[in-house]
């Protein structure tokens, strides 16, 4: 019982480099296979979609809200504290008030 040897044919492929068409098929009609994806998937799309837009929104609102409270113009809101105080302790001294 010895081995005898079995011719095998290897098929060998490869891509020349001369060889322009790579994949055609991946380009062919690119606007209707988008379009038919979109159109297919659109609840998909949009359950994805819609919790990232409303978090980056509230997230540049919030930002927006932040940068005002810490500008120059909200600056007077101590000031006006102080003198609401001040007032505040004037009429608490006062005779008769």
């Amino acid at each position: 019982m010895g081995k005898t040897p079995v011719r095998m044919k290897a098929v060998v492929y490869s891509l020349s480099p001369f060889q322009q068409q790579i994949m055609p098929g991946l380009w062919k009609d690119l606007t209707t296979k988008i379009h038919h994806k979109v159109t297919e998937n659109w609840i998909s799309a949009t359950l994805l979609l819609a919790p990232l837009i409303g978090t980056y929104s509230y997230v540049q609102n919030y930002q927006e809200k932040e940068k005002l409270e810490h500008s120059w113009g909200n600056l007077t809101k101590p000031f006006l504290f102080i003198t609401r105080y001040k007032h505040q302790a004037c009429r608490e001294r006062m005779p008769g008030s």
